[in-house]
C-alpha cells in the first residue's frame, strides 16, 4: 500500500508528538533522494527519515542511522546553512494531501529570526523534497523539475511554490464540519455521477483516499465495490457516506489504529486504520506509525 492520506495525517500526529518545538541538530543526505534529520527534543534524539524515491517514498522516525558521503551534496549543504539549529514550529498536512509542511524558525546571518519551510511531497514517482523561504518561494529542491519533464508544475529555484492540482478531488475531511444532509447529498450527487466503479469514484473523487481504504469502506458497508457507482441507492448511498463520516471523524479526532496485515508470516498490507476486509489474515497493532513503516519496508 502506498502511503495515503490518512496514513500522512497519521505521520503528522506521531511528529508533532515527538518533534515539535525541537532543535534540527544534524543534517545529511544518505542517498540521492534521502534525508535523515536529527531533531533534539524534550531531552531525547529523533531521527527522521525521508525518501523521495520514485519506487518507494516514505517519511518516518527511526531508531537507525546511516552512513553519509563524505562530501555531502549541495541540497544538504543548504540546508544546514539555513535551518541546522532551527527550531521546528510547525508540522501541517494540508487537507489530506500527501504532503508535509514543516516549519521551522531559525537566525539568518545578520541574527535576524526567519522562518523557512521544509516540504515533503509523497506521491509516488512525483515525490519531492521542496526548501521554500518565508513567501513561499522555492530556494531550492532535492529534485529538480523543469518545464520539458513537466508541464503541469515547474519545481525549480525562484519559482513560485504550489501545491500539485489533485483533479479537482474534494476533500474528505470537509464533510465532518458540513451540514449532514448537505454532504450526504453532494456524496450521493458525486458518486452517482461518475460511470466508474464504486471503489475507484471513491478515491477518484476525494483526496487522501487510497484504492484501499475506498475498498475497505465498501466492505463496512456492505456494499459490492465493483458495482457501477451510477447504480448506487438512496439507501446504500447514505449508509456508504456514513462509513465515510465516521471514518474522518476517527481521522480528526487522531483515533488511529497503525497495524500491518500479515500472509504466511509476510507483510502484504499495513494502514493507519483496522482494516476489516483482511477476515483471514494476521494483523498485528503497533503503538507507532513509524514502526509499523520501518517494519513493512525491512521485511518487503
Amino acid at each position: 500500500m502506498a502511503l495515503d492520506g490518512i496514513t500522512i495525517a497519521n505521520i503528522v500526529y506521531e511528529l508533532n508528538e515527538t518533534l515539535l518545538e525541537g532543535r534540527i541538530y544534524k543534517i545529511a543526505q544518505p542517498e540521492n533522494d534521502e534525508l535523515l534529520i536529527t531533531v533534539k527534543n524534550k531531552s531525547s534524539q529523533y531521527r527522521l527519515l525521508i525518501s523521495a524515491g520514485a519506487s518507494l517514498p516514505f517519511l518516518y522516525l527511526t531508531e537507525q542511522n546511516k552512513q553519509s558521503p563524505m562530501t555531502a551534496p549541495n541540497f544538504c549543504m543548504l540546508l544546514r546553512k539555513h535551518i541546522q539549529n532551527g527550531r521546528i514550529i510547525s508540522i501541517t498536512q494540508p487537507s489530506l494531501e500527501r504532503i508535509i509542511s514543516m516549519e521551522i524558525e531559525h537566525l539568518d546571518e545578520m541574527g535576524d529570526l526567519c522562518r523557512k519551510k521544509l516540504v515533503i511531497e509523497i506521491m509516488g514517482k512525483h515525490s519531492n523534497i521542496i526548501f521554500l523561504n518565508d513567501q513561499n518561494v522555492i530556494i531550492d529542491s532535492i529534485k529538480h523539475i523543469s518545464g520539458a519533464v513537466s508541464s503541469v508544475r515547474e519545481v525549480l529555484p525562484g519559482h513560485d511554490y504550489f501545491i500539485p492540482q489533485t483533479q479537482d478531488k474534494q476533500d474528505p475531511l470537509a464533510i465532518v464540519e458540513t451540514n449532514e444532509a448537505d454532504a450526504s447529498k453532494l456524496f450521493k450527487d458525486t458518486l452517482m455521477g461518475k460511470s466508474i466503479t464504486l471503489a475507484k469514484a471513491l478515491y477518484s473523487s476525494y483526496t487522501g483516499i487510497s484504492p484501499t481504504i475506498a475498498e475497505e469502506l465498501c466492505y463496512r458497508a456492505q456494499i459490492d465495490s465493483s458495482l457501477p457507482s451510477s447504480v448506487l441507492t438512496e439507501e446504500s448511498s447514505l449508509h456508504l457516506f456514513h462509513h465515510l463520516l465516521w471514518l474522518m471523524q476517527e481521522v480528526k479526532e487522531h483515533k488511529f489504529a497503525p497495524n500491518i496485515i500479515f500472509e504466511q508470516d509476510m507483510p502484504v498490507e499495513f494502514a493507519s486504520v483496522h482494516l476489516s476486509q483482511y477476515t483471514g489474515s494476521v494483523i498485528k497493532d503497533y503503538d507507532s506509525i513509524s514502526l509499523v513503516l520501518e517494519t513493512y519496508y525491512a521485511k518487503r
